[in-house]
């Protein structure tokens, strides 16, 4: 009985996880309390490095578990108090509402947005023009809206494009039920096909994502460390933007430009065409669509075109706190939008509060870190130099910790450390505020680098989408290294010798 039980216990530790990394997570809580005796300096120092390892095993096991768990250990150790956890949390309130009802709220936007996106990969036949119009549509949108809601969108207008053609090439109809994970059906004829179109939709979700990155760092509401920097530094919408322009418009013209030469060179995965047959598909399947759609499917779109303008607005002139526009766009868009069932709406908050509980684990680890003054000596040693070479020092450290971890962590613990130099007058606003551009720019253009960085990426990664398409993780390493290259630089390039506007 106790072997029965001992296996069930086994399996139900953190479920599917492989067994070495269940095993690799009970020795971090076994090692711990007893390295606290020996030094809890030491102590924090790798809780942090296994807080960090279970980020970047995200697709072993999503992190709030062990993250969580670690995060509770370090708290009964004594590396933090419960009270400091919450006033972290409450620090940063602005963010946890900002996950909570901005993406809910984007949710009830969807309609709308699968028909842009869908009208833009049907009407523009140049893959080039089209690439460009996902990366900058992305972008836009992410700008306003949240990263991991428009990559959702994207990901549904490309499974369901793909489904239709699968069938069509199973020789199946839309009355038949179908398999698309299935290839065993598909037709000799059409399995060339099927393999490009594949790369095909490969390369345009990877140019959409980057889109998200390039259109993410720029506002307050792009990315959520972003809001949390803003929330620091006391910056409006507009201050934010104006003050990260002088390195995010750049970088963005540059990503805009790799995106272009990557289908022109066809080199790193990408260039693969829309065939004919193919097209032709999809343009039926979009024509049945269209003739199926009522007076009062076309109303909610235009409503949600309503919205979302109304969104961009309150957002730009700082008529309130994004969260509180977010709760402005559920109660709008399913007012007007006969969504009134409580059961419809919940479904809206599913995509967003496991980030937000994963957001208060962070807080935690930022409360031992604070506690401890862990990275107090290496702030202070990157201080010893002055001007650009300081901030050219905080670019890089928060893009390469950004590359193997989580950007929103990586930001959250430096911002806080350079907020308490402001604090006790060691660095007078002016530094603070490039060390703040230094930061948000560095957690966010490196770290396109891995699916780890970029919460949309991952999004991305651990979707339907990714096994039908063939994408991996290490082909989206592959097809992101231009990007990475060529962004990371200019953005360093940028900060140094383009004078900010603010």
């Amino acid at each position: 009985m106790s072997h029965t039980m001992a296996a069930a216990l086994r399996q139900n530790f953190l479920g599917n996880s492989p067994d070495w990394y269940k095993l690799t997570i009970i020795g971090f809580l076994i090692v711990n309390p007893l390295v606290v005796l020996f030094d809890p300096h030491v102590a924090s120092w790798l809780l942090v490095a296994e807080f960090i390892f279970t980020l970047a095993m995200a697709l072993k096991c999503y992190p709030l578990q062990p993250g969580g768990l670690l995060a509770i250990q370090a708290i009964l150790m004594g590396l933090a108090s419960p009270e400091h956890v919450l006033h972290e949390a409450e620090k940063n309130f602005e963010v946890i509402m900002l996950l909570m009802f901005m993406v809910a709220g984007i949710y009830f936007l969807r309609e709308m947005l699968l028909y842009v996106f869908t009208k833009i990969l049907l009407e523009v036949r140049s893959k080039i023009m089209l690439s460009l119009m996902f990366c900058f549509a992305a972008a836009f949108l992410s700008a306003f809206l949240d990263a991991l809601t428009v990559t959702a969108v994207v990901i549904t207008v490309a499974v369901g494009f793909y489904g239709v053609y699968h069938r069509v090439a199973s020789g199946k109809t839309s009355a038949h039920k179908h398999d698309h994970g299935s290839d065993h059906e598909i037709h000799e004829l059409h399995a060339e096909d099927l393999e490009t179109f594949r790369a095909f939709l490969r390369s345009l979700m990877m140019h959409a994502a980057v889109g998200t990155a390039l259109g993410g760092v720029t506002t307050m509401v792009g990315e959520p460390q972003n809001l949390l920097i803003a929330e620091v530094m006391d910056w409006s919408f507009v201050e934010f933007f104006l003050r990260v322009a002088h390195i995010s418009m750049p970088v963005l013209v540059v990503g805009l430009l790799t995106c272009m030469m990557l289908e022109v060179t066809k080199s790193f995965g990408y260039g693969a065409q829309l065939s004919h047959k193919v097209r032709e598909v999809l343009e039926d399947f979009d024509k049945e669509m269209a003739g199926k759609r009522s007076k009062s499917d076309a109303m909610i779109i235009a409503v949600q075109g309503l919205v979302a303008l109304l969104l961009i607005i309150a957002l730009g002139f700082g008529l309130a706190a994004p969260g509180i526009v977010g709760l402005m766009v559920i109660v709008l868009a399913t007012a007007f939008n006969g969504v009134t069932e409580e059961h419809r709406i919940g479904r809206a908050f599913e995509e967003a509060l496991p980030f937000t509980a994963l957001l208060v684990v962070f807080f935690a680890i930022v409360a031992v870190i604070d506690h401890q003054k862990l990275f107090t000596p290496i702030i202070h040693w990157v201080m010893t130099y002055d001007g650009k070479l300081q901030e050219a020092l905080f670019y890089a450290a928060n893009g390469a910790l950004s590359m193997i971890s989580d950007n929103v962590f990586v930001a959250t613990v430096y911002i806080g450390e350079v907020e308490e130099m402001f604090t006790a007058g060691e660095i007078t606003r002016e530094q603070f505020n490039a060390l703040a551009v230094a930061i948000n720019t560095g957690t966010n253009i490196p770290s396109v680098a891995t699916p780890n960085g970029q919460a949309a990426f991952l999004f991305l990664l651990t979707s339907a989408l990714a096994p039908l398409i063939r994408l991996s993780y290490g082909r989206m390493v592959v097809m992101a290294l231009p990007y990475t290259v060529t962004m990371t630089i200019t953005g360093l390039l940028a900060l140094w010798f383009v004078p900010h506007i603010l």
